[in-house]
């Protein structure tokens, strides 16, 4: 059995602007994340067999808009505000149902 039931990753790599590629961290990946971690602890669903929500490198998905990787379950989204990250935190980690919408 795996120590968390879910492992979610937010890509929060910062890359210089000369080198022509969007960077998940120029779209507030690190406040989304931290966000993320906040309602997860909120809620309860943080720790030991539960939720653990963490920052990654590049996840080399940056182009398709900031990204986040949800395992064991190996569901890449995007998102663009809090309201994303509410509905990724509500349906997918709370209750297990993917947000279709958002993935990429």
């Amino acid at each position: 059995m795996s120590y968390y039931e879910r492992h979610v990753f937010f890509c929060c790599n910062q890359r210089d602007a000369a080198e022509g590629r969007p960077c998940c961290n120029g779209k507030g990946a690190s406040a989304m994340r931290d966000y993320a971690k906040q309602r997860v602890k909120e809620l309860g669903m943080a720790g030991e067999g539960k939720i653990r929500v963490n920052q990654a490198g590049c996840l080399d998905r940056c182009e398709e808009g900031p990204c986040v990787v949800v395992y064991p379950d190996a569901v890449w989204y995007t998102y663009v505000d809090r309201s994303d990250i509410d509905e990724i935190v509500e349906q997918h980690l709370r209750h297990g149902r993917i947000v279709e919408r958002l993935k990429i």
